[in-house]
C-alpha cells in the first residue's frame, strides 16, 4: 500500500437517490415516507426559471417542517453560471441548514467551482454557529468536468460523492443519442462471419469508460461512486440491468428519477444473502490462517489472501449499515 493515507467520506448508506422537485411540495410526504437512503431537493433542472424562488421557500420550510427521519438530506443548487446560485446556498442553509446534510452541485467543471461553493458554505456555518458540517455531492456532467475529475474529487474535505450526469454529458460531448442512461444500438460490434455466412451483433455500454474514470477519481479520495439517472421508468429490467453495470464498476448507488425505481436501486446495490454469508467464511478463514502463521488459504476451491480480506470487509460492512438503517 501507499504511504498515503485515503481518507474516506462518512459512511451513509446511499444505495438509492431520489430526485425531488422543489417546485412539487406534493411529493414530499411521500419521498420522506419511502425506503430511500438519500433524496436530494431539486433546484435545478426540474425546476423552471419562474420557479426557481418559490421553490427555494418550499425546499426550506419541507426541511424544518417534515420529518424526514433518518434519512440523508440534500439540495441540487443551480449551477454557478445561474444567478440563481448564491441565493439557493445562502438562503437554503442559512435558514434550513441544521438538517441538510449535503449539498449536490451540478455541472463541476473545475476545483476552483468546488472552492467557491465551500468557501461561500464555511463562512455561512461559521456565522449561524453550526456544529455540523455540510458535506459536498458533485455531478459530473461536462467534458470539462470529466476532464477534471480527479482535482475536483480532491478539492474539498466536504466532499463525498461523485454523481455521472448522464444526460448533460452526452450533450457536452455531442454523443449521438437523445436516451438518458440506457444502450445505443450503434454502440455495438459485429463479429466476422460465422462459417455460414451470419454475423452476430453485440452491444456494448457506451458510458463505460467515462463512468469507470469517475469511479477511479472518487474511491482514489474516499469518495462514494453514484451512477445518475435511467429515464425510461417504464422500463425495470432496463434500469436494473444499468445499475448492475454501475455496481460492478464500483459505484455504490444510483438515481432513482421515479418512485418505483426506490426499490430497484435498493435491490440492486444491496449485498444478497449468498454474497454477505461467502464474505463472513472468507474472513473466519483468513482468521484461522493468520492464527496459523498463513497468509493466504484455499477456501472452496479457490486461493483468498488478505486482499480476499478487503473485498469481504466491504460487503460486511455495507450489510451492517443496511441493517442499522
Amino acid at each position: 500500500m501507499s504511504f498515503h493515507t485515503i481518507r474516506q467520506a462518512p459512511a451513509r448508506l446511499n444505495r438509492s437517490e431520489l430526485a425531488v422537485p422543489g417546485s412539487a411540495p406534493q411529493m414530499f410526504e411521500k419521498a420522506a415516507q419511502s425506503d430511500v437512503d438519500v433524496i436530494f431537493l431539486d433546484l435545478e433542472d426540474a425546476v423552471a426559471p419562474d420557479d426557481k424562488a418559490a421553490a427555494r421557500k418550499n425546499i426550506i420550510k419541507a426541511l424544518n417542517e417534515i420529518d424526514w427521519g433518518t434519512k440523508t438530506m440534500s439540495v441540487r443548487i443551480n449551477g454557478l453560471d445561474t444567478h440563481y446560485m448564491y441565493r439557493d446556498v445562502v438562503d437554503v442553509v442559512e435558514q434550513a441548514g441544521e438538517r441538510l446534510d449535503l449539498i449536490m452541485v451540478p455541472k463541476v467543471g473545475t476545483a476552483a467551482d468546488v472552492y467557491a461553493v465551500d468557501m461561500l458554505v464555511t463562512q455561512i456555518e461559521d456565522a449561524k454557529g453550526y456544529k455540523k458540517r455540510i458535506g459536498f455531492e458533485h455531478i459530473i456532467e461536462t467534458a470539462l468536468g470529466m476532464q477534471n475529475v480527479t482535482e475536483i474529487a480532491a478539492a474539498s474535505p466536504r466532499n463525498e460523492s461523485l454523481h455521472f450526469g448522464v444526460a448533460d454529458y452526452a450533450a457536452s460531448t455531442r454523443a449521438r443519442t437523445t436516451i438518458i442512461g440506457g444502450v445505443n444500438p450503434d454502440y455495438a460490434v459485429l463479429t466476422d462471419p460465422s462459417q455460414d455466412g451470419s454475423r452476430e451483433v453485440h452491444w456494448g455500454d457506451m458510458w463505460h469508460y467515462a463512468l469507470a474514470r469517475m469511479v477511479v477519481a472518487a474511491r482514489a479520495n474516499g469518495l462514494r461512486p453514484i451512477d445518475g439517472p435511467f429515464g425510461d421508468f417504464s422500463d425495470p429490467e432496463g434500469y436494473k440491468a444499468a445499475a448492475r453495470r454501475a455496481a460492478v464498476l464500483g459505484c455504490e448507488g444510483k438515481w432513482a428519477i421515479h418512485p418505483s425505481q426506490v426499490a430497484l436501486a435498493n435491490e440492486v446495490m444491496s449485498p444478497t444473502e449468498a454474497e454477505v454469508t461467502k464474505a463472513q467464511r472468507i474472513l473466519e478463514a483468513m482468521e484461522a490462517a493468520a492464527a496459523a502463521g498463513k497468509g493466504a488459504v484455499s477456501l472452496d476451491g479457490r486461493l483468498i489472501d488478505y486482499a480476499s480480506i478487503r473485498q469481504a470487509e466491504v460487503l460486511v460492512e455495507k450489510a451492517r449499515q443496511i441493517a442499522a438503517a
